[in-house]
C-alpha cells in the first residue's frame, strides 16, 4: 500500500493558480490570432570528400558537350546524359549538392559558349584537352573514393 502525506502535497488552489500564470499569455492572445508558423528546416548540407573533385568534373562535362555539340561531333547529348546520371546517382535527395553540381556543369558550358561560336581547330583540342582531364578526374575519384 503506498502512503502519501497530506503535509508534502501543494494545494490545489497553488497549482490553479500556477498553470492560470503560465497559460495567461496564451489566453490572452485571443481566437484571431493564428498559431505561429513552424519553421522549415533545411536539410544539412552533406558534404563528401570528393565533392570539389565532382565539382570540377561537372563543370569539364558541361565544357565537353558544349564543344561537342558545337562541333557536331557523334554522340554530342551523351556528355549531358552523362551529367544526368551523374545527378542521379550522386546527389538523391540532396538540392544543395545538385544545385552545386548543375552549376559546375552550367559553367563549364557557357565559359566555352561564351569563347567559340564556330567549331575551329582551337576548339577541337580544347575539347580533347578537357576529355582527357574529364578521364583523369574520373579514374581518381573512382579509385581513391570508390567502393
Amino acid at each position: 500500500m503506498l502512503s502519501v502525506s497530506t503535509v508534502s502535497m501543494i494545494p490545489v488552489r497553488r497549482v490553479f493558480l500556477s498553470l492560470l500564470m503560465l497559460a495567461g499569455p496564451t489566453m490572452a492572445q485571443g481566437k484571431n490570432t493564428p498559431p505561429p508558423q513552424e519553421e522549415e528546416i533545411a536539410p544539412p548540407i552533406v558534404n563528401v570528400p570528393y565533392d570539389d573533385k565532382l565539382a570540377r568534373f561537372a563543370e569539364v562535362l558541361g565544357s565537353v558537350h558544349y564543344l561537342r555539340t558545337l562541333c557536331k561531333a557523334a554522340g554530342g547529348d551523351e556528355w549531358r546524359n552523362g551529367m544526368q546520371q551523374l545527378l542521379d546517382s550522386e546527389t538523391g535527395n540532396e538540392p544543395q549538392r545538385k544545385e552545386k553540381l548543375t552549376a559546375a556543369f552550367n559553367r563549364g558550358y557557357r565559359a566555352f559558349a561564351s569563347v567559340y561560336t564556330d567549331c575551329t581547330p582551337a576548339a577541337i583540342v580544347a575539347e580533347e584537352r578537357y576529355r582527357n582531364e574529364g578521364a583523369t578526374l574520373a579514374t581518381e575519384i573512382t579509385s581513391r573514393f570508390g567502393n
